[in-house]
């Protein structure tokens, strides 16, 4: 999962990415609106958490160019603004959550989960395909009862094909879900990461597709409800 961070505090800053990427998210940083503004207009994130004081254009501003260019992509306010008034203006302006810091991570964490799943139409944090079931909590995966041996990339990869199963997805979706903009990578990485994560899913009957030209999608098992 993809997410940009937009906080001009460049040590809350520092400090909110790594923890997220110790998570297993990917984490681009924005310190300011008028950059903030540029990488969500360019590129593609599954979560933006947004402060609202921010140099060049402050938050509201980032927020309401995003909607105006008809984005969904969710937004997590995180601001030390506490007046009700603020919190009503960014959630009528298109904000999905409103957090006042400071918060505790775990708690972030837990409504980045939760903001996640509501996107995405699942209430449940287990999804279950056939004989593969995640925890996207834990972000671990079992094949029955035999956990699969995952790296933090690998099991990003695989959330995101199974949070969309059955539907194709390019080499580009992929790579954008997996790195953060200043990574160097390349489509036969891709290829090769989705190769590894075929090679331990297959035995037990979970398919990655390949669509010559497309992409890819995990096919939906045929006893999966």
């Amino acid at each position: 999962m993809r997410i940009l961070l937009i906080e001009d505090d460049l040590l809350l800053a520092d400090g909110l990415a790594r923890a997220l990427r110790h998570s297993g998210y990917v984490v681009d940083i924005a310190a300011n609106g008028i950059n903030a503004d540029v990488l969500l207009s360019k590129e593609s994130y599954e979560l933006a958490i947004l402060d609202l004081g921010l140099p060049g254009i402050d938050g509201n501003e980032v927020l309401q160019r995003l909607r105006a260019r008809g984005q969904q992509t969710p937004v997590l306010v995180l601001s030390a603004r506490m007046a009700v008034e603020e919190r009503v203006r960014a959630l009528d302006l298109g904000a999905d959550d409103y957090v006042v810091k400071p918060v505790a991570l775990s708690e972030l964490e837990a409504r980045v989960r939760a903001l996640t799943r509501r996107v995405q139409g699942t209430a449940d944090a287990h999804i279950i395909l056939g004989r593969l079931r995640l925890d996207t909590v834990g972000k671990r995966a079992w094949v029955d009862d035999n956990a699969l041996d995952l790296n933090a990339r690998e099991w990003a990869a695989l959330e995101f094909l199974a949070n969309r199963v059955n539907r194709v997805v390019n080499k580009e979706q992929l790579m954008q879900s997996l790195y953060s903009w200043d990574d160097e990578i390349t489509p036969n990485a891709i290829e090769k990461f989705v190769s590894r994560l075929r090679s331990k899913l297959e035995p037990a009957g979970i398919i990655i597709r390949t669509v010559r030209g497309l992409g890819y999608f995990l096919e939906k098992p045929d006893n999966a409800e």
